[in-house]
């Protein structure tokens, strides 16, 4: 190796660099890297402790119940919580409206998410594609409540849509405060979430294999039937059990576009424990909760598998 030129300076990012390579090598010395790859995840070791930490207290006051003469939980524990839940029609109906609603949501945003993943891949100018990833990131700068006001003041009944269809004559029209409204909310909530976990599927699939199809006399409907949609299951599982989970349990949507008459089961545990004050039963509900989409989801592993989000891929 030919000796530097007298003239040559040794860069001071080169200098930090090697500091901090010195400073590393004396906190985590060279013997001690096979340890390595836990020490990354320790943070995450210490996150996912925390929260079976606070699942661990959730459990516990479930098991207690409120004396409604001294506002505190009982010693003892008992499973009065749970029968209540599981008896009380009202939580029964929220239950299924928000199971129901995020079946609805995940099938509705993937029939989407879908074709707007396949342009963002497929197109071949530049300035289509930049225009379609701009539009997809400008929600994730706007917080969710501030998204639910925009579709008030535009859903409203002095909004700009009941506006436009006065122009034509059309009476207004009741556009909010019910299932629908919070359906449509919560598609147009999920809808980058779902494309972005569908973007990495479609671009594992060759535009080749599109092609060859159609060289063998597929039309369309069949290459995306027979081609594109099996290629693409991964992500298609990934990005709906993203959108499935969210949506269950999903609170600011069903709160601000549902009126208080669609509540989802996050709004009935928020009641529980700030309203009414009953934390043994609020903590129940959210247990059970847990335990619904837990099921759901390893259901969903076990019949198709876990998608993009596997850590490696099936053989």
């Amino acid at each position: 190796m030919p000796n530097p030129s007298p003239d040559f300076r040794y860069p001071l990012r080169w200098r930090l660099m090697d500091g901090v390579e010195r400073l590393a090598d004396t906190l985590w010395p060279r013997s001690m890297s096979r340890h390595t790859g836990w020490l990354f995840i320790t943070p995450a070791i210490l996150l996912v402790g925390l929260l079976v930490l606070g699942l661990i207290q959730i459990g516990d006051a479930s098991l207690r119940v409120l004396d409604t003469a001294t506002f505190l939980p009982s010693e003892d524990w008992s499973l009065t919580n749970y029968r209540k839940a599981l008896a009380s029609s009202t939580y029964l109906t929220v239950a299924w409206r928000s199971l129901s609603g995020a079946v609805l949501v995940t099938v509705l945003t993937l029939i989407l998410a879908f074709p707007y993943a396949y342009a963002l891949v497929r197109v071949r100018k530049a300035w289509i594609r930049k225009a379609l990833l701009i539009t997809l990131f400008l929600p994730f700068f706007i917080g969710q409540v501030v998204r639910a006001y925009g579709w008030l003041i535009i859903l409203g009944n002095s909004g700009m849509v009941n506006e436009a269809l006065s122009l034509v004559g059309v009476a207004p029209m009741r556009l909010l405060f019910n299932y629908g409204a919070v359906v449509f909310g919560l598609v147009q909530y999920m809808l980058p979430f779902a494309v972005l976990l569908l973007v990495p599927a479609l671009t594992a699939i060759p535009e080749e294999t599109e092609t060859a199809a159609g060289s063998l006399g597929a039309s369309w409907p069949r290459i995306l039937w027979h081609v594109l949609l099996p290629m693409a299951k991964p992500g298609l599982i990934g990005a709906g059990l993203v959108v499935f989970t969210l949506t269950l349990t999903d609170f600011a949507v069903p709160a601000m576009l549902g009126g208080g008459s669609q509540d989802y089961i996050a709004n009935a545990i928020y009641d529980q424990f700030f309203r009414t004050a009953d934390q043994g039963l609020g903590s129940a509900l959210a247990l059970m909760l847990v335990a619904a989409g837990s099921v759901l989801v390893g259901l969903v592993f076990m019949v198709f598998g876990a998608g993009t989000l596997a850590m490696g891929g099936r053989k």
